[in-house]
């Protein structure tokens, strides 16, 4: 302000003077004058703006040392975004939103509807229930892996056992229909208890063959009445039998794992439901009793004459011992094999012949 005031005094001077001129050519003309008085004003007003941006300079600078005032000129910069900008932003927005939804809903056509679950119609979408965390998933599947790693417990079928089958083996089919879902219950549990590698091998002898009696025994119930297993669609053939994720057949059970397992006398332990075959005990295979339980069942299979006849001359074999021969003669003959079970062996010259096979359902009469 001091310096427009001197500024407007100097101008008041130079007036002054301009109008006393000495001489007449040191006297201005109005034009020159004027001329004069613009170019003055206009310094003034130059000055003043110089002085003004001056001034705005320092203000900023004073406003840049407040740090409320920083963070307010921030954030109004911050508001102001272009159009571009917020374009991306939306569609970053809107592609968040499509990747939830299809999070929380399942199309239905992708939804299968099982027993009396309400029907769902089609392209409506169905919110998901009660979602699994992924921590909660891994602690299910280590619950799971821990419980499959137990060796199951054959208690069940073991009373199945002893409630529908007499002691010559022979079942009590049409009685045993009344437990047939106790049957499925064992056989599930069994899928859902596949063997591991760290299962001895008797506890992998138990569990196949127990598993494949009573396999047997329920395709039986499932086509019952029948007058025998060979009546039925490829009995050892068909995948029915489910062993974790697997599925697989009677036949894959004995030639594919028990038979790979290098214990012969798994052939006078598992039944093929007919009355030529080993008999089916009833008593449940266990891993604690299985080697005397091999034992029993093949000395008591070489010694039934209704299976193998034997004469001082002549032997007449079940057709078993045909089938698997190779199977028995791994450490010798199969008159060695055989001689270890009989109290009176064959000798050199005994004849060997084969008994014709009774493939009659081995059921209670």
């Amino acid at each position: 302000m001091k310096f427009t005031a001197f500024i407007y005094i100097l101008f008041i001077f130079v007036s002054c003077a301009n109008k006393t001129p000495k001489t007449a050519q040191e006297t201005p003309s109005r034009k020159t004058t004027e001329e004069s008085n613009i170019a003055i004003i206009k310094e003034t007003e130059t000055l003043e703006e110089n002085q003004s941006v001056d001034t705005e300079q320092e203000k900023e600078a004073v406003m840049s040392k407040t740090p409320e005032m920083v963070i307010e000129k921030d954030m109004e910069q911050k508001k102001e975004v272009s159009p571009m900008q917020k374009t991306k932003d939306e569609m970053v927005k809107t592609e968040m939103e499509e990747e939830t939804n299809a999070e929380n809903h399942t199309p239905a056509a992708e939804v299968e509807v099982k027993g009396d679950e309400p029907e769902v119609k089609e392209d409506t979408p169905v919110e998901a229930s009660n979602p699994v965390s992924k921590e909660e998933e891994t602690k299910t599947e280590t619950t799971e892996e821990i419980v499959l790693a137990k060796v199951p417990s054959h208690a069940n079928w073991d009373k199945l056992l002893r409630k529908y089958v007499d002691n010559t083996g022979n079942v009590d089919y049409k009685s045993f229909k009344n437990s047939s879902s106790e049957l499925s219950a064992y056989l599930e549990m069994l899928a859902k208890n596949s063997p591991k590698t760290d299962w001895s091998k008797n506890e992998r002898l138990a569990y196949y063959i127990n598993l494949y009696n009573a396999a047997t025994v329920k395709l039986i119930l499932d086509n019952y009445p029948t007058k025998s297993i060979k009546d039925i669609s490829r009995p050892w053939g068909k995948d029915i039998v489910k062993i974790g994720n697997d599925v697989v057949s009677l036949g894959h059970i004995e030639h594919k794992i028990l038979r790979k397992m290098n214990e012969p006398r798994i052939h006078f332990a598992i039944n093929c439901a007919s009355y030529s075959c080993p008999k089916l005990v009833n008593k449940a295979f266990t891993a604690s009793g299985m080697s005397a339980q091999l034992e029993a069942a093949t000395k008591d299979f070489v010694n039934d004459t209704t299976r193998n006849q034997f004469t001082a001359s002549e032997a007449k074999l079940s057709e078993i011992f045909k089938w698997y021969k190779g199977d028995f003669t791994d450490k010798g003959s199969l008159k060695d094999y055989i001689n270890n079970y009989l109290s009176t062996p064959m000798t050199a010259s005994t004849k060997i012949k084969y008994l014709k096979y009774d493939w009659n359902l081995n059921e209670k009469r």
